[in-house]
């Protein structure tokens, strides 16, 4: 048995790498919890396919880690993940994994196969012990309507799920259509998983920027030196690829980690994007690091309405922003269509820079 994650926990507070916080090491005693019981137990059923066929009730299966923005909630999953010595595990985004089911459920269909969730539940269970979810929502109908059963079948199957979330189990799905026939997914989980609320005492998050400059001008090598810095603070040096799937498009987020994303003003504006994309972004994100933003002119007045509606959708999901940009917010863009609107933007990003606004007000 390796270290222990509440004493793992007070090493690094006793180095300074985290600040006490007894919420936090309660969820750690929680999770330590799970890790012995997924460590110590024998398996019981043997064959991959008599995991399914003779699954019999366990009792908890894992633990759904709940609370606000910033509270550490990836940051302990990260920890329990890192220090759990079974073999078969694997910690996804949780929006990355219902895109990659539903890809794998469109494939098993053009099989023909009567319920395409048994060959893709079996597929993802095979040779699977833990599964390790980061920022579970449901926002899409066709996540929503599948869920239940997937994760029925992953339970029968034995995986332990461990998983953190913004929202308590009642809230997920909230005012989604036919939400009656999401409910039976909420007392599974409810009834599967141990339901414990992160409730720290501080937006950690939030608290890193808190005073700090986000908005770095001229966009120049000093500035990216300086995002570097706050990026490598905010995600531990760790990043992942996420791809999000907006109408039927991939809109590809080359770097995301626990809830922040960074990329650049091309890639967000220079391409052919619109609100529903940034909608998709804003619920993916709690804070966005946008790198280059130009001076824009008229010869690029669709880069600017588009760097418009972006920082709408991002003003209205209370989204941290962190920029580097070649002038200050009101010089971005004084001439061409639009540029008179183009000052409540400007107006927005001052407010988004005040060290008390963002994912604390979410």
């Amino acid at each position: 048995m390796s270290q222990h994650l509440t004493a793992l926990y007070d090493t690094r507070v006793a180095e300074g790498l985290l600040r006490p916080d007894p919420a936090q090491r309660a969820a750690m005693a929680r999770l330590e919890s799970v890790r012995e019981r997924l460590e110590q137990e024998a398996p019981q059923r043997s064959g991959f396919l008599a995991r399914f066929r003779k699954a019999e009730p366990m009792g908890k299966q894992g633990l759904y880690l709940w609370g606000g923005v910033g509270r550490g909630k990836s940051m302990l999953m990260d920890m329990f993940f890192q220090h759990s010595g079974v073999t078969g595990k694997r910690r996804v985004h949780f929006h990355a994994f219902m895109q990659e089911v539903q890809a794998a459920l469109h494939e098993a269909r053009k099989t023909g196969v009567d319920d395409a969730i048994k060959p893709v539940a079996e597929a993802i269970a095979r040779d699977l012990k833990l599964l390790c979810f980061d920022e579970m929502q449901i926002t899409d109908i066709a996540d929503a309507m599948i869920v239940g059963r997937l994760f029925e079948r992953l339970f029968e199957a034995g995986v332990v799920i461990v998983t953190t979330s913004n929202r308590h189990p009642k809230d997920l799905y909230k005012d989604g259509l036919n939400r009656q026939l999401f409910l039976p997914f909420i007392a599974l989980l409810e009834d599967r998983l141990e339901v414990d609320e992160l409730d720290a005492m501080t937006d950690y998050r939030q608290d890193r920027l808190a005073g700090e400059q986000v908005w770095f001008t001229p966009a120049d090598t000093t500035a990216a030196r300086a995002i570097d810095l706050i990026w490598n603070d905010l995600t531990g040096g760790r990043e992942e690829a996420l791809t999000l799937e907006v109408k039927g498009r991939d809109v590809p987020v080359p770097r995301f980690w626990a809830g922040q994303a960074r990329m650049e003003f091309d890639d967000l504006c220079g391409k052919p994007l619109g609100p529903a994309d940034y909608l998709a972004l804003v619920g993916a994100v709690k804070l966005l690091v946008v790198e280059h933003i130009p001076v824009m002119g008229p010869a690029n007045a669709n880069e600017a309405k588009r760097f418009v509606t972006l920082i709408d959708a991002l003003y209205e999901g209370h989204v941290r922003l962190v920029a580097s940009a070649d002038a200050v917010p009101e010089a971005l863009y004084v001439e061409g269509a639009g540029a008179f609107e183009f000052e409540r933007t400007a107006s927005r990003l001052r407010e988004m820079q005040g060290a008390g606004w963002g994912a604390a007000s979410d």
